[in-house]
């Protein structure tokens, strides 16, 4: 088996956390079977995704520093900004 970079595991095992929370979310949406707690669980998973994003993107780009340029850096944070601002604008 191949070494993995630690950024690359930490991110892995953010996403598989994230995944892990929004199956058991949808358990217990399932279980409740009441669609007003199924919205209180789905808006806080709202809060979920854009936070593992954010978090990951982070990450990857703490585990690039030196590999690619600022500006490209620069980029990739306003654009991960942009993604979550374009959510929360009704």
């Amino acid at each position: 088996m191949q070494f993995i970079e630690r950024t690359l595991l930490s991110i892995i095992i953010l996403r598989i956390l994230s995944g892990g929370i929004e199956i058991t979310a949808a358990l217990v949406m399932f279980k409740y079977n009441d669609l007003s707690k199924a919205l209180v669980i789905n808006s806080l998973l709202a809060l979920v995704g854009p936070t593992i994003l954010l978090s990951t993107t982070l990450i990857g780009l703490y585990g690039l520093a030196g590999k690619i340029s600022l500006l490209k850096a620069v980029c990739l944070v306003c654009g991960i900004l942009l993604i979550i601002t374009s959510l929360k604008i009704k």
